[in-house]
C-alpha cells in the first residue's frame, strides 16, 4: 500500500527532489550560468502548488525574455549618460519593488530586477555578453519548468490540498519606505558590478535576493535573517563541497543536493518547526546554490576554488552587512521623524 504523506511532507519532497534534479541536469548539459536554473526551480516549486501547463511555460519564458530585455534598452543610456542611467535604474528598481510589495507577481518582480541590473551591467561591458545572459536565463527557465513538471508528476499535490497562504498585506504607508530600502540594498552592488559584470553576476543575484528578502517592516528580524541565511548558506556550501571531494561524480552532486534540500525543506514547510521564517530557509537554499554552483564552475575552469570561494563569500557577507546597515539607518531616520512630529 502506498504511504499517505501530509501535504507539507509532499511539498518538501518535491522541492528537494526538483532542486537536486535541476542542479544535476543543468551541470550535465553544461548550461551557461548553470546555477540560475536550480535557483529558478526553487522559486517555482516554492511558489506554485501546481505544475505550469505547456502554454503557461511558453508565456513565462516569453515574459522572462521581454522583462530582462529591458536592460538592453538601458545600456546606451548607461554608456553615454551614466549618471542619468543610474538614476533611471534606481527609480525603476523602486517602482518594481513597490509593485511587488503591493501584491505583484514575485517572479515578474525577480525578472524585472534582473533585467535592470544583471542585463544592463552585462550590456554596459559588451552587448554580446548581455544577449548571452538573457539566453542563459531563458534556457535555465525552460529547464526549471520541465523539472517542476517532473517533480509534480512524481510527488503530486493532493487534489483537496489547500493553497499556500498568501503573505499578509503590508500597510500602504510602509510600502514606499520598504521599497526604498530594497532599492538601496541592490543599487550599490549593481554599481560595483559595472566594473566587471562577468565576475560579479553571482553578487548581483545575491543582492536581488537580499532586496526581496528585506521586504518586511521588522528591521531587527529582517537584519538577523539576512545575515543568518547568508552565513548558513556558506557553511552548507562548504559541507557539500567537502562531501563532493570524497567522490566526484554528477550523481553524488545530485544526492548531496537532495540531502541538503530535504533538511532545508523540512524547516521551510514547518515539518521541523523553528522560530525562523520560511523566507530564511528559502534564501539559505538559494544562496547555497549560487555559492556552490560558482565553485563547481571555477573548478571546471581550472581556477583556485578555495580562494575564489573565500573572496565570493566575503563579498556576500559585505553586501549583506551593508543591507543590514541600510535597514537600520532608514529605521533610525524614521524613528527620529516620528519623534519630531
Amino acid at each position: 500500500m502506498p504511504t499517505e504523506r501530509s501535504v507539507p511532507a509532499q511539498r518538501a519532497l518535491r522541492l528537494a527532489f526538483g532542486t537536486a534534479l535541476c542542479t544535476a541536469v543543468s551541470y550535465a548539459l553544461a548550461l551557461p550560468l548553470a546555477f540560475i536554473s536550480p535557483v529558478l526551480a526553487v522559486l517555482l516549486l516554492a511558489s506554485l502548488p501546481r505544475p505550469l501547463p505547456f502554454k503557461g511555460a511558453l508565456v513565462l519564458a516569453l515574459v522572462a525574455a521581454l522583462t530582462t530585455s529591458i536592460g538592453l534598452l538601458l545600456t546606451p543610456l548607461l554608456r553615454y549618460y551614466p549618471v542619468s542611467g543610474v538614476l533611471l535604474i534606481g527609480l525603476g528598481l523602486f517602482l518594481v519593488f513597490r509593485f511587488g510589495l503591493r501584491g505583484g507577481n514575485p517572479l515578474i518582480v525577480t525578472f524585472l530586477v534582473i533585467g535592470m541590473t544583471m542585463i544592463s551591467a552585462a550590456g554596459f561591458a559588451e552587448f554580446d555578453l548581455a544577449m548571452a545572459v538573457i539566453g542563459a536565463l531563458v534556457k535555465g527557465l525552460l529547464l526549471a519548468v520541465a523539472v517542476v513538471g517532473v517533480s509534480h508528476a512524481l510527488f503530486p499535490e493532493p487534489a483537496n490540498s489547500p493553497l499556500p497562504p498568501k503573505p499578509p498585506a503590508m500597510p500602504g504607508d510602509e510600502v514606499p519606505r520598504v521599497a526604498l530600502r530594497a532599492t538601496l540594498i541592490v543599487l550599490p552592488t549593481f554599481l560595483l558590478a559595472l566594473s566587471d559584470p562577468a565576475s560579479y553576476m553571482p553578487i548581483i543575484l545575491k543582492a536581488v535576493s537580499l532586496g526581496q528578502q528585506s521586504s518586511t517592516t521588522n528591521t531587527h528580524h529582517a537584519g538577523r535573517e539576512l545575515l543568518g541565511s547568508t552565513l548558513l548558506a556558506g557553511v552548507l556550501a562548504v559541507l557539500v563541497w567537502c562531501g563532493l571531494s570524497l567522490f566526484v561524480h554528477l550523481w553524488m552532486f545530485f544526492l548531496w543536493m537532495l540531502l541538503i534540500g530535504l533538511w532545508l525543506a523540512r524547516k521551510l514547510y514547518r515539518l521541523s518547526p523553528t522560530q525562523l521564517s520560511p523566507g530564511f530557509w528559502l534564501n539559505t537554499l538559494i544562496t547555497m546554490i549560487i555559492l556552490l554552483g560558482q565553485s563547481v564552475q571555477d573548478s571546471a575552469a581550472g581556477k583556485d576554488v578555495y580562494t575564489a570561494f573565500a573572496v565570493r563569500m566575503a563579498l556576500f557577507i559585505l553586501v549583506t552587512l551593508y543591507g543590514v546597515l541600510m535597514m537600520h539607518l532608514l529605521q533610525g531616520h524614521r524613528t527620529r521623524r516620528q519623534g519630531v512630529t
